[in-house]
């Protein structure tokens, strides 16, 4: 079985693949909330990336507690940090209404919906911070996976001559696979090397799959080349996923 692209190839998506520092949390708003929060969001990782009352300076996002207090919010937007509020609210100057966490007063703080919100927000920005806090990881590599699996199956179902989409998705299948190892701390080296050939042998054999679909579905072939790919491509994650997991 030969590479579908030169091996080099993988040395520097090895590199161009790796998560960087992360960037902290910053918590602002209503300070007696906010060591209960910074304790639920540093649980087993690194407490110095979720800062109680900090500058949202070099920030990755803040979190604002509570009532609002425009001029802080207003500050955070043209520093281009994205905000979660947390709150009772129903909107939040400066705040999308889908970055609110809405908490009725007295209930508990919802630091897994937070969690969340984070992950949400953030996008594939959010990877370093799930690799250092590990409240955040699970819904890291779901977003990981998730975006992957879509953006295989829509080149999968949109290029029109066969064959030519497989370099293609076998390194995004293969970006995929070193994203989450970096999330689970196994970033580079000689670790990630049997499940990158894993990876290469699974599009194979996805591949197949596809050929054999789309000779007997020859009318949605487009469509059921997409579907093979998105679910090839999940497939692909869970593994990775399951297998960093366990050495974690």
């Amino acid at each position: 079985m030969s590479l579908p692209f030169a091996p080099r190839t993988l040395i520097r998506l090895a590199r161009e693949t790796r998560l960087g520092a992360a960037r902290p949390i910053v918590l602002g708003g209503a300070r007696e909330l906010q060591g209960a929060l910074a304790r639920g969001l540093a649980a087993g990782g690194s407490a110095s990336l979720v800062r109680e009352n900090g500058s949202v300076e070099g920030a990755a996002v803040l979190v604002w507690l509570g009532e609002a207090d425009e001029a802080r919010l207003r500050a955070a937007t043209q520093a281009r940090v994205p905000i979660i509020a947390v709150t009772e609210a129903d909107s939040v100057p400066y705040v999308l209404d889908t970055s609110i966490v809405r908490v009725e007063r007295g209930s508990g703080l919802p630091i897994d919906e937070v969690a969340a919100k984070i992950v949400h927000v953030l996008g594939d920005d959010s990877a370093a911070l799930g690799a250092a806090l590990p409240v955040l990881r699970e819904g890291v590599v779901d977003q990981l996976i998730a975006r992957a699996a879509r953006r295989n199956a829509t080149i999968a179902a949109a290029v029109w001559i066969p064959g030519v989409d497989f370099p293609v998705l076998t390194l995004n299948q293969l970006r995929l696979v070193m994203r989450i190892a970096g999330v689970y701390g196994h970033e580079g080296g000689s670790a990630i090397l049997p499940e990158a050939a894993g990876v290469v042998g699974a599009a194979y054999g996805f591949r197949a799959a596809a050929r054999k679909v789309t000779t007997v579905m020859s009318a949605g072939a487009f469509a059921t080349r997409g579907a093979v790919a998105y679910a090839g491509t999940r497939a692909v994650g869970e593994a990775a996923r399951r297998r960093f997991h366990s050495a974690a």
